[in-house]
């Protein structure tokens, strides 16, 4: 599955100052959600550059009121690189995922366990889409136009209709929207 923050102009990209984490930590409703979503996932999919920006904000982040830091210390991490090797990785529960994408995730989603959750990753996320290796988007909406940035689907290409699995919305503006791929 994929998780990803966007904008209301559909962008992914985070190139302006309106994520806010701390809006998570303030927002009782909202960090329950997280940690529901957490709780459900044992695997976290991620490309080289997701996982060294969150490897260098999450993991020896103090003080975490959101449990985002807690959570991504323990889960299983599975890092789609050509560039990084394994003593790079330097996070507890890194793999290093080397070979054909499709076919590696792919057997990740055939093993035993729970949600794998893709989330930043650009550049892995329109690979994942086409090959159909996406059952449900879970879309954290920001009530935010930025007016620029990449999207979540890649250019030209067209998806069966999604179906609607649930909404939420919270104090802050954000909202919550959850679609299954098939």
């Amino acid at each position: 599955m994929i998780t990803q923050n966007i904008t209301l102009d559909g962008s992914v990209e985070m190139l302006g100052d309106w994520f806010d984490d701390q809006a998570q930590a303030d927002d009782p409703a909202l960090t329950a959600e997280n940690r529901r979503q957490d709780g459900a996932a044992d695997a976290l999919l991620v490309g080289r550059q997701t996982f060294t920006d969150f490897r260098g904000y999450w993991r020896d982040l103090a003080d975490d009121a959101t449990g985002v830091s807690d959570y991504l210390n323990g889960v299983q991490k599975y890092v789609v690189t050509s560039t990084l090797a394994d003593d790079d990785l330097d996070w507890a529960h890194s793999t290093a995922l080397r070979g054909d994408v499709v076919e590696e995730v792919g057997a990740l989603k055939e093993a035993e366990g729970r949600d794998i959750v893709c989330t930043g990753s650009l550049s892995l996320l329109p690979t994942l889409i086409e090959a159909g290796l996406v059952d449900e988007y879970r879309l954290w909406m920001h009530p935010v136009v930025q007016g620029r940035g990449r999207r979540l689907f890649p250019d030209g290409w067209q998806a069966p209709r999604l179906r609607l699995l649930e909404t939420q919305s919270f104090a802050d503006g954000q909202a919550l929207l959850k679609y299954a791929a098939r």
